[in-house]
């Protein structure tokens, strides 16, 4: 593993992507040793498959994030997709093929961990069946470096939910963990009820949430919205991810939830991928927001 990007390279990501900031989250007093930090890449709501004037580009868009990526100037750790990784089928041979497709796209990543989670589009018509033939399990957990990572599922159940059982696994993953460990939950929709009327919660999501405050310090990185958003639960900081397919309007904003259109002068407005680096002693993360460029 090379050396891991520092916040000054984040800077140089610029040349890649177009508007790079810092979202002001970094929340510890001392940063940890080089050594001890990390950063990894989250991905979110590709949509593989969709056409139609939202994105007229929808079959370059992923590969020029996947070739931003590839050029940092240090690798991330690892990747993680955060789910929608292809748009919606009723067709099963048809859902499979651009799972088949994306998945061959993706394999171009330079890095090689890389971490897979159903999105509604990719798993909600058949319980997860041919997303877990692609990409394996929708729920399970890793650590690294000092943090212990959980993949949720609220994608599979076509109610939008969790469901006791993945809950009940939840609690028990965390009864083995030390309490002074930091906690990444990685999932798809949010867990919170951000805007119910427009599928942006999860039914049991209050449950989930009752379970991670057992622990002090959880955060949690979620897609689904299309959109950069911020919340806090309790000590619980949620933060959501842009898609690479199209923007979506703000929670409530317009009546209908449209996509934003597609703007000639400013190709890919609103859409991208960020960065998150660690610190496991802090429980701390600095996230960057990297734009696609034209």
């Amino acid at each position: 593993m090379g050396p891991t990007i520092s916040r000054r390279d984040f800077a140089r990501l610029s040349a890649f992507g177009g508007a790079v900031f810092a979202s002001g989250l970094w929340r510890g007093a001392e940063a940890a040793t080089p050594a001890e930090e990390f950063y990894f890449v989250q991905l979110s709501d590709l949509h593989w498959g969709f056409e139609g004037p939202p994105n007229p580009e929808a079959k370059t868009t992923l590969r020029r994030a996947i070739a931003a990526v590839n050029a940092m100037a240090s690798p991330p750790d690892f990747v993680v997709f955060t789910g929608d990784l292809t748009h919606t089928t009723d067709d099963d041979a048809e859902r499979r093929r651009r799972m088949a497709e994306v998945k061959a796209i993706i394999a171009d990543l330079n890095v090689k961990d890389v971490k897979f989670l159903a999105g509604e589009h990719d798993a909600s018509l058949d319980w997860g069946a041919a997303f877990k033939e692609y990409f394996g399990a929708t729920h399970y957990t890793f650590d690294h470096k000092g943090v212990h990572f959980i993949a949720l599922d609220n994608v599979s159940d076509p109610g939008g939910k969790i469901g006791q059982e993945q809950l009940d696994w939840l609690a028990a993953d965390l009864a083995r963990q030390p309490k002074a460990k930091p906690v990444v939950v990685l999932t798809h929709r949010p867990l919170f009820d951000l805007y119910p009327q427009w599928d942006w919660a999860t039914r049991d999501g209050a449950a989930a949430i009752e379970i991670l405050l057992t622990h002090p310090k959880v955060t949690v990185f979620y897609g689904h919205i299309h959109q950069e958003n911020h919340f806090m639960t309790g000590p619980i900081a949620h933060h959501s991810a842009k898609s690479l397919i199209f923007a979506l309007p703000a929670p409530g904003s317009t009546p209908k939830r449209t996509p934003v259109a597609w703007d000639p002068a400013e190709p890919f407005r609103g859409l991208g991928y960020r960065s998150i680096e660690a610190d496991p002693k802090t429980a701390a993360y600095e996230l960057t927001e990297v734009g696609i460029k034209a």
